[in-house]
């Protein structure tokens, strides 16, 4: 995030993209270990499922979109499981705009686990929104991975993920399979919704656009020849890299002095 900038901008190959501030997001994936965390990523990001794990310190991935005429930027934070720096996983919440929980359908831990983020998310941001003045709406979709196990690997009942959004119209329940692509594009287009986001920005409602194409792809005229009818685009961000810690906490005062709060207002702390 750029310091109350009006305008943000990509940088990737021979192009420059420039995305307006407040069609900026960022979307935060959080979860324990080994529960799919990237794999769900991975499937939004380029419709694939690497059957070997590798653990996730902390991966930062951009994609932006040209939505008739109009531009819009998604970055993507894929969370470490083990959360070794608790005012880091602090950090991220507040700068999140949307935000998934993953946990494992055969795993007991891992739900439990998301029960716990739920709850800090909801703490971290009331601080903030107390500050800002900022609407209560914090989309957030709880997702139940690898639901194309055998029942009898089950530990945890549809009906518990349920009661955790019950009392939520922001917060939604899915479960998903990454490995088989099984409700993760059903479960983007919900979260989309829920922030009132393009609906389009779900994987399967975009034509996917190569970087080759950075130089033109902002223009409201921009067109794919074989597909006159689709006006909508998005494009990875080969070279996306996660602003530093300065720039999100700079990102943070930013909003907050932006709604003409006072400096002497009890601080959020990031400890």
């Amino acid at each position: 995030f750029q310091d109350q900038a009006m305008m943000k901008t990509m940088s990737g190959g021979n192009c420059n993209l420039n995305v307006p501030a407040k069609n900026s997001y960022r979307m935060v994936v959080l979860g324990a270990s080994r529960v799919g965390k990237s794999s769900i990523v991975s499937r939004f990001l380029n419709g694939r499922f690497e059957d070997q794990y590798t653990p996730t310190i902390e991966d930062f991935h951009r994609k932006v979109y040209n939505i008739r005429g109009d531009m819009y930027q998604l970055d993507i934070l894929d969370t470490s499981g083990n959360h070794p720096f608790p005012a880091m996983r602090r950090l991220s919440i507040l700068t999140g705009d949307v935000f998934i929980l993953v946990f494992s359908l055969d795993n007991r831990e891992s739900f439990d686990e998301v029960k716990r983020l739920q709850k800090q998310i909801l703490e971290v941001k009331s601080c903030l929104k107390n500050k800002t003045k900022e609407s209560a709406d914090l989309p957030m979709v709880i997702c139940g991975n690898k639901n194309d196990h055998s029942e009898i690997f089950r530990k945890v009942r549809t009906d518990e993920g349920e009661n955790l959004v019950s009392s939520d119209e922001n917060c939604a329940y899915f479960e998903v399979s990454a490995k088989k692509n099984t409700n993760v594009d059903e479960m983007f287009y919900v979260l989309f919704s829920m922030a009132k986001l393009p609906h389009e920005m779900s994987p399967s409602l975009h034509r996917k656009i190569s970087i080759q194409y950075g130089d033109t792809f902002q223009q409201k005229s921009f067109r794919m020849r074989r597909v006159k009818d689709m006006d909508a685009y998005g494009m990875i961000s080969p070279f996306a890299r996660r602003p530093s810690v300065n720039s999100d906490l700079k990102y943070i005062k930013s909003k907050v002095l932006r709604e003409g709060q006072s400096r002497e207002r009890e601080k959020c702390t990031l400890q």
